[in-house]
């Protein structure tokens, strides 16, 4: 059975206050909408087609693919308007209606879905709810088919008494949907065209109504506000972080744990309280993660030590190798194993050998650290002459006096030394001291400046 997939993204958002069209707003780092997208891709179907509308631009601008066709609805005159501008475009056997404010839809919930469709059957998702206030009613007759969905503005007192609602997600054939879409009417409370119209159509035609149930509301909740997009973040959340806990992560706080990408993981990992991970971040065996700190798109080797207050990105690092507190690898960084990174040490596309050490107070920029090699306090490697930028090597064993600026391009050879308070210019050999210092003067009866008045 072939299929295409229908995404609904045109609509405003107005309850949200906000320029942003509501499918881009974010879960977990992400728009709404590319969720959606994911789970659709998850179905290998024919066709992704996305119907937008207010602001087009900036939906196609963040989310165009090879994959994904956008289809423009000019006016918004309701749900089945909406699917029937995609409809020249779909040439598979069955149509799958998904919405992109519907974030954290899973692609096995939809898979159960489309199971039950066939040439006379169309699928119908559902979901059960204690309070189903502005949920369309299912309602169904005596034998329990299914005979209409009643929008809540259109329901009666006793059809608003039914729990059972309508998540707005369907599947039928190409065929049937053609049809019913043809036969809408825009005689309702909101003078719009009701894609749920068509069940009862389906009824009339003979066609039966397969229903699945979604067995987590909040898979099928959308986000109108600020607060129902809070709740799906926090449910989003949750459940990330139910998959770390059963791979053998300790997590000393769940609630307080950010996960805005893909996280791979080992065992005997321990989190402290809010930890974001973001983009592509693996962490393997017996690492320790401290509070507040930010890991993205970084590799973080067995036995790493990450004390508070770290931001790593686009790093490694390695094995028995520790950082901060209040340390920051910038992109391009690797530490190799048993190296040190201290506190507001700032590390820029550096290498740093096998237990060197930068204990605090420094930048390292563009610069190949050896083995054992000791970075005293407050040094700085000059890396940017304000127009390009130049590399700093030093070798095995060198010792970096407090307070040394190492101005690139520049090479320091093994157990090179580097007298405090340097400024180092030129290339150092192996197993030379590098004293670069002024001559000092004393001014005796120096009269300090005064603050004008």
């Amino acid at each position: 059975m072939s299929l295409d997939i229908v995404i609904l993204a045109a609509g405003q958002g107005t309850r949200m206050r906000s320029s942003l069209p509501k499918v881009l707003h974010p879960i977990a780092g992400k728009p709404m909408l590319a969720h959606v997208i994911d789970a659709a891709r998850a179905l290998q179907p024919n066709s992704i087609q996305v119907v937008i509308g207010h602001g087009a631009k900036q939906v196609t601008q963040q989310l165009a693919a090879d994959d994904v066709t956008f289809v423009m609805q000019t006016e918004q005159l309701g749900t089945g308007h909406a699917v029937a501008q995609a409809i020249p475009n779909l040439n598979a056997d069955t149509l799958l209606v998904l919405y992109g404010d519907v974030p954290l839809i899973h692609p096995s919930t939809l898979s159960r879905l489309l199971q039950g469709v066939t040439e006379n059957t169309m699928g119908l998702l559902t979901v059960n709810l204690s309070d189903p206030a502005g949920y369309g009613r299912i309602v169904r007759d005596n034998q329990q088919q299914v005979t209409a969905i009643v929008e809540h503005k259109d329901a009666t007192p006793e059809q608003l008494t039914i729990c059972e609602g309508n998540t707005g997600i369907l599947a039928a054939s190409r065929q049937h949907m053609v049809q019913w879409l043809g036969r809408l009417s825009n005689h309702n409370a909101q003078a719009e065209y009701y894609l749920t119209d068509i069940i009862a159509m389906a009824v009339a035609d003979g066609v039966a109504i397969h229903t699945e149930t979604a067995t987590e509301p909040m898979e099928v909740q959308g986000a109108n506000d600020r607060q129902q997009l809070a709740s799906l973040e926090r449910f989003y959340q949750f459940q990330q972080a139910n998959v770390l806990m059963a791979q053998g992560v300790t997590l000393l706080d769940p609630a307080r744990l950010d996960i805005r990408g893909t996280v791979k993981v080992g065992r005997d990992i321990t989190i402290d309280i809010n930890v974001i991970l973001e983009g592509n971040v693996e962490i393997e065996d017996n690492v320790s993660i401290g509070a507040n700190c930010v890991i993205k798109n970084s590799i973080l080797r067995s036995g790493a030590i990450i004390k508070a207050n770290c931001h790593i990105e686009g790093s490694e690092v390695g094995p028995e190798a520790d950082c901060g507190p209040f340390a920051r690898l910038r992109p391009g960084t690797k530490l190799e194993k048993n190296a040190h990174v201290g506190n507001f040490v700032e590390l820029k596309n550096t290498h740093l050998g096998v237990a060197a050490k930068v204990g605090h107070l420094t930048y390292l920029g563009d610069s190949e650290i050896g083995a054992r090699t000791n970075i005293g306090a407050g040094t700085i490697t000059c890396n940017y002459d304000g127009a390009n930028k130049h590399r700093t090597v030093m070798g095995e064993d060198v010792f970096i006096g407090s307070n040394s600026s190492i101005v690139a391009p520049i090479t320091l050879g093994d157990a090179a030394t580097t007298g405090a308070g340097s400024t180092i210019t030129q290339d150092v050999p192996a197993h030379t001291l590098a004293i670069g210092r002024s001559k000092q003067r004393n001014i005796a009866n120096w009269a300090r400046p005064q603050k004008k008045s």
